[in-house]
């Protein structure tokens, strides 16, 4: 039987198997320490459970339109305006099941057959695999550890071609940790307005920022740039509500009427419950997100500073979301028990094996040489995986 090519051509997400399969070791019981998962190891707040069973109870169960409920695009359309000092009008708003599906959307929305869409390496790691399902082309820009592995534009230039339809910047980004300053995405928005091409934000770790930074949104820098930048947002890590499926895009009208039609006939409206209760997220008070990125932060401090007494490994400093990119090409050529360690791969799967740690291989965000761990997880375990990576590595040959 002959099935679909291009589905065929689609890569799994590393970063699912690794927590795949140290959730599967630890149902076996199993003593692992999962550094992979994408997700606060917070609960949600109360006051947004209390609004989902409010929700349930007063019969909002039903259907809602395709691209959302008018209260949940209010609050959004707020949030803006507060956050970022950018206005947008209910038909430039969509809520989608997760960001995920906003980025679907905007792909199928925006490319055709051969468009190219610029992605800086390292990567979150659906992003060349959505841009291929809608039959457009990833165009790699291998970034620079001495530039925080962000875009210049001299990158910009020499990845540009007449195919280029697209730029995607992630910013706090995942896996890196890293965040454009203002002047940096000028530079990018002057670029994409000579060029003429899109820019796909993904602001979706906007709020877990640290040491004093701050969040730029590309799409409040000119008129122009609001006009040509879809911003990508949503509940779950803020809120720590990955569980809800609820994300969200602004954008020009006419993009999001295509989303909207796009999204009504593959999923229609996300989850009717989930969208009261994200309501009473983004409406909400903000002393338990100050609160979830201060342990974050102290998390990270703590992680740092233990890598940078581990030998033959080194750190990228993250500034916002919650991982650390472990350097570890200096164990490439090691062996571990006849082993030997030549890839991310390889030294996750034998760190796994070895220490039970999880740890997601960079591989997966198109980069060797470094694994990334999450530190959304508890001090204890922090400090647990930790040792356990430091004797691991002693161990190596």
């Amino acid at each position: 039987m002959i099935l679909s090519e291009k589905a065929e051509k689609i890569q799994p997400s590393i970063t699912l198997a690794i927590t795949a399969k140290a959730k599967k070791m630890k149902s076996e019981g199993i003593d692992v320490i999962g550094f992979g998962a994408g997700e606060p190891d917070f609960n949600t707040p109360e006051n947004i459970q209390q609004a989902a069973v409010s929700a349930m109870k007063e019969g909002y169960t039903k259907y809602t339109p395709a691209s959302g409920i008018a209260e949940l695009k209010k609050a959004i359309m707020k949030k803006f305006k507060k956050d970022n000092d950018l206005k947008y009008d209910e038909n430039q708003i969509i809520i989608s099941t997760g960001a995920k599906q906003c980025l679907t959307n905007v792909f199928a929305a925006t490319l055709n057959s051969g468009d190219e869409v610029i992605i800086a390496v390292p990567y979150w790691v659906s992003y060349p695999e959505l841009v291929k399902l809608s039959d457009g082309i990833p165009v790699f820009i291998d970034t620079k550890k001495e530039n925080d592995f962000k875009y210049t534009v001299e990158d910009l230039k020499a990845a540009y071609s007449e195919k280029t339809k697209m730029i995607i910047i992630n910013n706090p980004n995942n896996p890196t940790g890293t965040i454009y300053s203002k002047e940096e995405l000028e530079k990018i928005a002057d670029f994409a307005r000579e060029k003429d091409i899109l820019i796909l934000s993904d602001e979706i770790y906007e709020k877990l920022i640290y040491d004093e930074m701050k969040h730029v949104s590309i799409a409040g820098l000119s008129e122009d740039a609001y006009k040509r930048t879809i911003v990508i947002n949503g509940v779950s890590k803020t809120y720590a509500m990955t569980g809800w499926r609820i994300g969200y895009a602004a954008a020009d009208k006419d993009i999001i009427k295509l989303m909207s039609n796009i999204q009504s006939h593959t999923t229609g409206n996300p989850n009717s419950i989930a969208q009261y209760a994200s309501v009473a997220a983004i409406d909400g008070e903000e002393s338990q997100i100050e609160e979830m990125v201060r342990e974050f932060k102290r998390r990270r401090d703590y992680m740092v500073d233990k890598i940078s007494k581990i030998p033959g490994v080194s750190y990228l400093n993250p500034k916002g979301a919650f991982y650390v990119m472990l350097n570890i090409s200096e164990t490439f050529g090691k062996n571990i028990d006849g082993v030997t360690i030549d890839d991310s791969l390889s030294f996750s799967e034998q760190l796994l094996e070895k220490e039970k740690v999880a740890v997601v291989p960079g591989l997966g965000f198109g980069i060797d040489g470094y694994v990334r761990l999450s530190y959304a997880t508890s001090m204890e375990n922090i400090k647990e995986g930790l040792d356990r990576i430091e004797r691991f590595i002693l161990n190596l040959k």
